[in-house]
Protein backbone atom coordinates (compact mmCIF):
# COMPACT_ATOMS: atom_id res chain seq x y z
CA UNK A 1 0.00 0.00 0.00
CA UNK A 2 1.18 3.65 -1.13
CA UNK A 3 1.22 6.58 1.82
CA UNK A 4 -1.13 9.30 0.22
CA UNK A 5 1.64 11.98 1.54
CA UNK A 6 4.62 10.69 0.55
CA UNK A 7 4.19 8.08 -1.75
CA UNK A 8 6.11 5.54 -0.24
CA UNK A 9 5.19 1.84 0.88
CA UNK A 10 3.61 0.91 4.63
CA UNK A 11 1.56 -2.15 5.48
CA UNK A 12 -2.07 -1.91 5.96
CA UNK A 13 -1.93 -2.76 9.48
CA UNK A 14 0.13 0.69 9.82
CA UNK A 15 -2.04 3.20 12.16
CA UNK A 16 0.59 5.85 10.59
CA UNK A 17 3.35 5.72 7.46
CA UNK A 18 6.91 5.17 9.32
CA UNK A 19 8.19 8.04 6.70
CA UNK A 20 5.90 10.87 7.59
CA UNK A 21 3.52 9.79 10.15
CA UNK A 22 0.08 10.68 7.77
CA UNK A 23 -2.29 8.42 9.91
CA UNK A 24 -3.17 5.86 7.43
CA UNK A 25 -7.62 5.21 6.95
CA UNK A 26 -7.27 1.33 6.13
CA UNK A 27 -5.60 0.16 9.47
CA UNK A 28 -8.12 -0.91 11.56
CA UNK A 29 -7.65 -1.11 15.38
CA UNK A 30 -6.18 1.29 17.86
CA UNK A 31 -4.61 4.80 17.14
CA UNK A 32 -2.45 6.67 19.39
CA UNK A 33 -1.98 10.62 19.54
CA UNK A 34 -0.44 12.98 21.60
CA UNK A 35 -0.96 16.25 22.60
CA UNK A 36 2.11 18.48 24.48
CA UNK A 37 1.30 21.26 26.34
CA UNK A 38 3.98 23.04 28.36
CA UNK A 39 3.40 26.04 29.97
CA UNK A 40 6.37 27.37 30.75
CA UNK A 41 7.72 31.78 30.95
CA UNK A 42 4.39 33.03 30.43
CA UNK A 43 3.73 30.81 27.59
CA UNK A 44 1.68 28.25 26.37
CA UNK A 45 3.38 26.02 23.84
CA UNK A 46 1.37 23.15 21.92
CA UNK A 47 3.32 20.07 20.14
CA UNK A 48 1.93 17.28 18.34
CA UNK A 49 4.80 14.31 20.49
CA UNK A 50 7.12 15.13 22.84
CA UNK A 51 10.29 14.73 20.08
CA UNK A 52 8.94 17.99 18.91
CA UNK A 53 9.74 19.57 22.34
CA UNK A 54 12.92 21.18 22.54
CA UNK A 55 15.54 19.63 24.41
CA UNK A 56 15.54 21.92 27.24
CA UNK A 57 11.97 21.32 27.52
CA UNK A 58 11.96 18.10 26.59
CA UNK A 59 14.48 17.17 29.48
CA UNK A 60 11.94 18.93 32.42
CA UNK A 61 8.89 16.70 30.67
CA UNK A 62 10.33 14.01 30.93
CA UNK A 63 11.97 14.02 34.55
CA UNK A 64 8.07 15.26 36.11
CA UNK A 65 6.36 12.48 33.80
CA UNK A 66 8.52 9.75 35.04
CA UNK A 67 8.14 9.99 38.88
CA UNK A 68 6.04 8.45 41.92
CA UNK A 69 3.16 11.27 40.46
CA UNK A 70 2.38 10.68 37.32
CA UNK A 71 0.03 8.81 35.70
CA UNK A 72 -1.43 7.49 32.26
CA UNK A 73 -4.90 9.64 31.06
CA UNK A 74 -6.38 7.29 28.85
CA UNK A 75 -9.53 8.47 26.81
CA UNK A 76 -11.34 6.20 24.68
CA UNK A 77 -15.46 5.46 23.15
CA UNK A 78 -17.15 2.24 23.52
CA UNK A 79 -15.13 0.42 20.52
CA UNK A 80 -11.55 2.07 22.05
CA UNK A 81 -13.09 0.66 25.34
CA UNK A 82 -13.53 -3.05 23.61
CA UNK A 83 -10.01 -2.81 21.90
CA UNK A 84 -8.35 -2.47 25.08
CA UNK A 85 -10.22 -4.85 26.70
CA UNK A 86 -9.12 -7.45 24.19
CA UNK A 87 -5.13 -6.57 25.00
CA UNK A 88 -5.46 -6.62 28.64
CA UNK A 89 -6.89 -10.03 28.70
CA UNK A 90 -3.61 -11.35 28.68
CA UNK A 91 -2.19 -9.48 31.87
CA UNK A 92 -2.16 -11.60 34.58
CA UNK A 93 -3.92 -11.92 38.14
CA UNK A 94 -5.92 -8.84 40.41
CA UNK A 95 -4.09 -6.50 38.32
CA UNK A 96 -5.98 -7.29 34.89
CA UNK A 97 -9.10 -7.15 37.00
CA UNK A 98 -8.78 -3.33 38.09
CA UNK A 99 -7.65 -2.27 34.92
CA UNK A 100 -10.53 -3.75 33.18
CA UNK A 101 -12.53 -2.21 35.51
CA UNK A 102 -11.47 1.29 35.49
CA UNK A 103 -11.64 1.20 31.64
CA UNK A 104 -14.97 -0.12 31.12
CA UNK A 105 -16.33 1.87 34.11
CA UNK A 106 -17.19 -0.70 36.44
CA UNK A 107 -17.42 0.15 40.37
CA UNK A 108 -14.71 -1.54 42.68
CA UNK A 109 -16.71 -3.69 45.34
CA UNK A 110 -16.86 -1.70 48.43
CA UNK A 111 -15.02 -4.91 50.08
CA UNK A 112 -11.89 -6.18 48.48
CA UNK A 113 -10.76 -8.63 50.91
CA UNK A 114 -13.53 -10.58 50.61
CA UNK A 115 -12.47 -13.13 47.73
CA UNK A 116 -14.80 -16.15 46.79
CA UNK A 117 -12.29 -18.25 48.41
CA UNK A 118 -12.55 -16.26 51.71
CA UNK A 119 -16.47 -16.45 50.86
CA UNK A 120 -16.85 -20.19 50.68
CA UNK A 121 -14.79 -20.33 53.89
CA UNK A 122 -16.81 -17.70 55.92
CA UNK A 123 -19.81 -19.86 54.50
CA UNK A 124 -18.44 -22.88 56.13
CA UNK A 125 -17.88 -21.51 59.09
CA UNK A 126 -21.82 -19.97 59.61
CA UNK A 127 -23.03 -23.42 58.82
CA UNK A 128 -20.69 -25.27 61.28
CA UNK A 129 -21.76 -23.05 63.66
CA UNK A 130 -25.60 -23.21 62.91
CA UNK A 131 -25.47 -26.97 63.28
CA UNK A 132 -23.36 -27.12 65.84
CA UNK A 133 -26.01 -25.08 67.94
CA UNK A 134 -28.70 -27.16 66.62
CA UNK A 135 -27.12 -29.50 68.06
CA UNK A 136 -26.31 -28.20 71.73
CA UNK A 137 -30.26 -27.20 71.65
CA UNK A 138 -31.95 -30.97 70.89
CA UNK A 139 -29.02 -32.12 73.25
CA UNK A 140 -30.15 -29.99 75.67
CA UNK A 141 -34.15 -30.55 75.79
CA UNK A 142 -33.65 -34.61 75.79
CA UNK A 143 -32.31 -34.28 79.23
Amino acid sequence: MKCKQCRKTLAEEDAACPHCGTPNPAAKGMYQSSTVLISAGGADLVYRSVEEVPASLRTKLLESTNGCNSATILIADQRGRREITKAMRALPGPSRHRLLDSVLGREAPAVSWLTPARQCIILGLVVLMVLATLALVYAHRWH
